[in-house]
């Protein structure tokens, strides 16, 4: 395993982070557990999750990934070789189960307070804003419109006030955000810099795979000349990159088959992209999803790259992608299909 650290911090996480989604929908609680033990085993040890899990979030299910994380916790007493990271959900009509107050005091202290009930600890190494409150382009849009109908007031001043309140006492120890713009991003760090008691966001955690290098355009120079690092997540495009789903395969069992909605990955454009990568895989003997995962443990602003599976096979090649060196001229064929085809599934 390689690693590396949670910017502006001495926390040593590793460059793979096991991703929880899956864990309560799509995985039991015994193979949740038999991941956590074999990404130890290999090294990794950063996990992030979040009170939303598993998705897609549904009120039945509310937290369940955290408590599997918990028991496992519970159970083996590793809580202290975990860098362990959450999020409090955002505002949206598939999350009023779980509040309606957005990121309030209130709200966050709230959201605190029950993911470290599930996952039976007493502290979360990385806090984090799964989504801005306020009307924007994540979660697929290219671009920023607009919404006169979008009455939020600006409070990023006094969210960062309740989280440093929590870091005071000792339920968290360092914050983050995920789906932001690189405004909202400027934002925090700007609030921080002129305001030297609010704590400093060090990580960013957004889409960035072969299919959607769209934090390229605007967010990666803020990341590196501002020291905060992406936390990449879906790499491998909800699995499209493994190839699974070439020539109209839809796997039994597979996300897009159970998930139908999850298709911004399965677009024409996206699908003509994946058949080039596949092809140049092939050509230099890696397999799709290990030369789609080593790219990204390439991009010098990727702190960690978010792996998620929903079996051990599937986990033993994405860890395992930590060891494939790309050569120049993998590399440079990648630019070349993504400069003829860039961003196929924003």
């Amino acid at each position: 395993m390689k690693y590396t650290r949670l910017p502006h911090t001495n926390i040593e996480v590793s460059k793979i982070c096991l991703g929880t989604m899956t864990w309560g929908k799509q995985n039991t609680v015994e193979e949740g557990h038999a991941q956590m033990n074999y990404a130890l085993e290999q090294g990794v040890n950063f996990f992030d999750t979040a009170e939303l899990y598993p998705v897609p979030a549904h009120a039945d299910r509310y937290g369940h990934t955290e408590k599997i994380i918990g028991s496992w916790f519970k159970k083996t007493g590793n809580r202290d070789k975990v860098v362990l990271a959450s999020k409090i959900a955002g505002n949206g009509d598939y999350t009023k189960f779980i509040r309606t107050t957005g990121f309030s005091r209130d709200s966050i202290i709230d959201a605190v307070e029950g993911s470290l009930e599930r996952l039976q600890t007493d502290y979360i190494d990385l806090y984090q804003l799964h989504w801005p409150e306020r009307n924007t382009n994540y979660f697929g849009k290219r671009g920023y419109e607009h919404d006169i109908t979008d009455y939020w007031e600006d409070n990023f001043h006094q969210v960062l006030e309740t989280l440093r309140d929590l870091i005071r006492d000792g339920k968290i120890r360092q914050v983050g955000i995920s789906n932001e713009t690189p405004w909202g991003t400027m934002r925090y760090l700007e609030e921080s810099k002129v305001h030297a008691t609010l704590p400093r966001t060090i990580t960013i955690q957004n889409p960035y795979s072969l299919l959607n290098r769209l934090f390229e355009v605007g967010l990666s120079e803020i990341a590196i000349r501002e020291k905060i690092g992406l936390l990449a997540y879906s790499p491998l495009g909800f699995g499209v990159l493994s190839g699974k789903y070439l020539g109209g395969r839809l796997p039994e069992g597979s996300r897009i088959s159970l998930f139908p909605n999850f298709s911004r990955y399965v677009g024409e454009a996206a699908t003509h992209a994946t058949q080039k990568y596949y092809e140049l895989a092939q050509a230099n003997n890696l397999s799709l999803a290990q030369m789609s995962l080593a790219f990204v443990n390439t991009r010098p602003f990727v702190t960690s790259n978010i792996i998620g599976a929903t079996s051990i096979q599937q986990l033993k090649e994405n860890i395992s992608s930590i060891e494939v060196e790309l050569s120049d001229e993998v590399l440079k064929a990648i630019e070349a299909i993504h400069n003829q085809i860039p961003n196929p599934a924003p």
